[in-house]
């Protein structure tokens, strides 16, 4: 066979040495250096794919176009991300997130917390459409509740990505919720209630489980000497009030209008600076500096400086830098077709539909994991997958919700990929400097796991598993309805 003829599909060996020699220099700066920065090794692993697609036949201008198309998709969540820094900043100085923090601190009680956090989460997102979104704004606010409580911080951040990813799934507003159905050709409507089978029973164990343990962690935990010195450290450092709150709540009410995500958040922005200036008395260059470079304040209380202290575009070029170069992986894994081999394989050896959908399911996983792109693993098993489900008779549904399900929500366990860098980031989980217990928070983050799980059991007992004809049915009824 000529080079030529193997550029879309490499052999599944050459195609695997990438991604493997990738996973290994990623495990050993992790787990043996014990230093959580993978950008390296990531960009390793564009090297080794690159020499793979030259060995096939491609040209490095090609393998080029590839990455940078994969890294130009994703500018509008860089945006967001860059919005997001500026959120925190803003917020923060005009006592928007102190206020959110004191008034947490006083109305809910530590045994509620956790439970409370993750409906307020997943209520916010569902209405934004953005976990990202709902992450950098309540879900800050909620760490600073949790430390006040003394909540250890993977428990907070667990509750959040719990609640935040579950409202961006089911979000008609959301990015990936659009982009799922569409990939596979299927209803937006109709995907959203395909997926109400798995999300709801996650979500409701989750709660449970948050609040038992909610319980268990709040009979030591009410220090009323720690929950008043965070409260006066805010009043000693903000002028506080509700009417504070009004950026956050502007920016539900935009988003609820179905305004877009970017502008919506920039007048959040906007708003903020404007109530920095008179209720804080902040100069306009001070707004610029908090947008930029984050809030900087000393309150007395260590603890509160470094919930407060934080925010602005450049705290989030860590994480942006991150994810353009595992974007560039995935991107060049997609062009020299690394990742269409290995799941042409998986698609020609699965016959049953049980099989079928746990190979969707677990090809999202696996391309979250090396390619570090929520997006790309949502579009990328959906296209190479729809023929499969045709040929077998099952819904397209079917697939559409094992992509979300793969990629979406676990984009945030994955520390590598682009939900999960922005969560550390965005909640201050200070992995980078050498705090990995905060890592605890992947498997406590039980909303996000278990759905999945959900999805393999449910497709091997033959549950909410639509066949074709069944939606096509429906469909037609209601059409002449």
């Amino acid at each position: 066979m000529s080079l030529q003829q193997t550029e879309a599909h490499p052999p599944i060996g050459l195609a695997l040495i990438p991604i493997v020699l990738t996973l290994a220099i990623l495990g050993v700066q992790i787990f043996y250096f014990g230093d959580f920065t993978p950008h390296i090794p990531l960009a390793i692993g564009i090297a080794l794919t690159t020499i793979v697609g030259l060995m096939t036949g491609l040209k490095w201008d090609e393998i080029e176009k590839g990455a940078f198309h994969v890294i130009a998709v994703s500018f509008p969540a860089v945006s967001v991300l860059l919005l997001v820094g500026m959120i925190v900043g803003t917020w923060i100085a005009a006592g928007t997130v102190p206020t959110l923090i004191y008034y947490g601190l006083a109305l809910l009680s530590p045994q509620m917390f956790l439970a409370a956090g993750m409906l307020l989460c997943s209520i916010v997102s569902l209405a934004l459409g953005t976990s990202w979104g709902t992450v950098g704004t309540v879900g800050l606010a909620l760490m600073g509740i949790g430390e006040g409580f003394g909540i250890p911080a993977y428990w907070t951040a667990a509750a959040v990505v719990s609640g935040a990813f579950f409202g961006d799934k089911i979000s008609p507003l959301s990015d990936t919720t659009n982009l799922a159905p569409a990939v596979t050709d299927t209803n937006l409507f109709d995907h959203i209630r395909n997926m109400l089978p798995t999300t709801v029973p996650a979500m409701l164990i989750a709660l449970v489980i948050y609040f038992a343990v909610g319980f268990n962690l709040g009979d030591g935990v009410p220090s009323f000497e720690r929950i008043e010195a965070f409260k006066a450290a805010l009043e000693n450092s903000f002028n506080l009030s509700p009417w504070l709150m009004l950026p956050a709540l502007l920016v539900v009410v935009l988003a609820v209008l179905k305004m877009p995500a970017i502008p919506s958040l920039f007048i959040g922005v906007l708003l903020a600076s404007l109530l920095a200036i008179y209720v804080q008395g902040a100069s306009i260059h001070d707004i610029f500096t908090y947008a930029n470079y984050g809030y900087s304040v000393e309150t007395g209380v260590e603890a509160m400086d470094k919930l407060m202290n934080r925010g602005g575009i450049q705290s989030m070029m860590w994480t942006i830098s991150l994810i353009l170069i595992a974007l560039g992986f995935g991107g060049a894994l997609e062009r020299t077709g690394c990742l269409a081999a290995i799941i042409s394989v998986l698609t020609k050896r699965v016959k049953s539909f049980a099989g079928v959908q746990t190979s969707a399911i677990l090809t999202s996983v696996a391309t979250n994991t090396v390619a570090g792109d929520p997006y790309l693993s949502i579009a990328l098993p959906g296209r190479m997958f729809r023929p499969v489900y045709d040929r077998i008779g099952y819904s397209r549904l079917n697939l559409a919700r094992a992509t979300e399900e793969g990629g979406t929500i676990i984009s945030p366990l994955i520390p590598w990929n682009a939900g999960g860098a922005f969560v550390i980031t965005a909640l201050g989980l200070s992995i980078g400097d050498g705090n990995l217990e905060n890592l605890l928070y992947i498997p406590l983050s039980f909303a996000c796991w278990l759905a999945p799980v959900f999805g393999i059991l449910y497709a091997w007992a033959g549950w909410f598993s639509p066949k074709a004809e069944e939606v096509e049915e429906l469909s037609g009824t209601a059409a002449n309805a």
